[in-house]
C-alpha cells in the first residue's frame, strides 16, 4: 500500500492531476499506520499479520 501510494503521488505530481496526488497521500498514510501497528505486534482488523 505504501508503494502504491508513492506511485500515485509521483504520477499525480508529474501529470498535474490533483485527485491522484490526494489518493496517493491517503494510501501512503494508511500504509504507514498499518506498518507501524503491525510492526509493534498489535493485531489490526483482527489479523496479526498482513501478508
Amino acid at each position: 500500500m505504501i508503494i502504491l501510494g508513492l506511485i500515485l503521488l509521483v504520477i499525480g505530481f508529474v501529470a498535474h492531476i490533483s485527485i491522484l496526488s490526494t489518493i496517493g497521500i491517503i494510501l501512503l498514510v494508511i500504509g504507514i499506520i498499518l506498518a507501524l501497528l503491525g510492526g509493534t505486534g498489535r493485531a489490526v482488523g483482527g489479523r496479526r499479520h498482513w501478508f
